[in-house]
């Protein structure tokens, strides 16, 4: 099989690391094109940093790394230091980047890589907020039927809301262009929380991260150490949901996830449920499915995948 090409749209985030790295330590299956920052769990300066230091963690430095968005398409910025801490990789002791960032805007970088491989062959993940892609979409509009998949993080059903009762803080902080995306016509897979809550790094999941014994293997440790604080304090979990890297496990494994097509819409206009991903998993209405909402995941195949890639680097 030949790898899958794909852009990584992100904003790193401790969940955000993990992905990317995941990606990068499975080129058999793939091709990670570069990697698109986005303003989100912090501002935009942070994440286009913090995506090169873990390029550089991983020792991938020939990935390039674009700079994007700096906020919303409508709205002020909403971040998440909170949750990931002020440089948003808080936890592991990481050296500032050496790498520079690539020439040019997120958004043409993505526009002019769909335009420049063949249709059909490239897949976008983002793993925050969608402004990056929903500005691509605007601005260049054939580039939708080049698109092969759109694989995201985002959303929720059953779980509903992180970072408000009814909205995942993805959606929530660009509702406006996770709007766009979802009335693009782009086949759409999502990762909601419903299926991320299930992705717990126990302990001895973490541990296992550990045991490997490499830079990365610890880095990745320290990351969840302080990144499940939260997700303790909040949900009573035994430790931290891996929201981001089933985006890329899906990409890698997809036989370790299940879900349905179903229409989704995105609140945009009530201030009470602002950013809620309305999902019609019962099939109430008419309108046509536009997403693979994903429900479901074998927590025991996840962490084995993740484990033994992530000791490659």
């Amino acid at each position: 099989m030949t790898p899958r090409k794909i852009i990584i749209d992100t904003d790193p985030g401790q969940d955000d690391a993990v992905a990317i790295l995941l990606a990068l330590a499975s080129p058999e299956d793939i091709d990670v094109l570069g990697l698109t920052a986005v303003a989100g769990n912090v501002p935009l300066e942070l994440t286009a940093r913090n995506a090169r230091i873990v390029c550089e963690l991983a020792r991938k430095t020939d990935v390039p790394v674009h700079a994007g968005c700096d906020r919303p398409l409508g709205r002020d910025l909403v971040t998440a230091e909170h949750v990931h801490g002020k440089s948003g990789l808080d936890g592991p002791d990481l050296p500032d980047p050496q790498m520079p960032l690539a020439e040019g805007h997120s958004v043409d970088f993505i526009i002019d890589t769909l335009r420049t491989h063949e249709a059909g062959t490239v897949t976008l993940c983002p793993l925050g907020p969608l402004t990056n892609i929903a500005t691509a979409l605007q601005k260049a509009p054939d580039i939708a039927g080049r698109i092969q998949e759109i694989v995201l993080m985002g959303g929720a059903y059953f779980e509903v809301g992180n970072i408000t009762p009814t909205a995942e803080f993805n959606i929530y902080v660009d509702p406006e262009a996770a709007d766009i995306v979802f009335k693009s016509g782009v086949h759409i897979v999502v990762m909601p929380l419903d299926v991320t809550h299930k992705a717990l790094v126990t302990k001895a999941r973490n541990d296992a991260f550990r045991a490997i014994g490499t830079p990365v293997g610890v880095a990745v440790a320290q990351m969840t150490d302080f990144f499940e604080r939260f997700d303790k304090e909040k949900y009573g979990s035994a430790g931290a949901p891996l929201h981001d890297p089933c985006v890329t496990a899906y990409l890698i494994r997809p036989d370790l996830f299940t879900g349905r097509h179903v229409n989704v819409e995105i609140e945009t206009a009530s201030p009470l449920t602002m950013g809620m991903t309305v999902a019609d998993w019962w099939g109430v209405t008419d309108r046509a499915p536009n997403a693979l909402f994903v429900g479901d995941l074998d927590a025991e195949g996840f962490f084995a995948l993740l484990t033994d890639r992530l000791a490659r680097l």
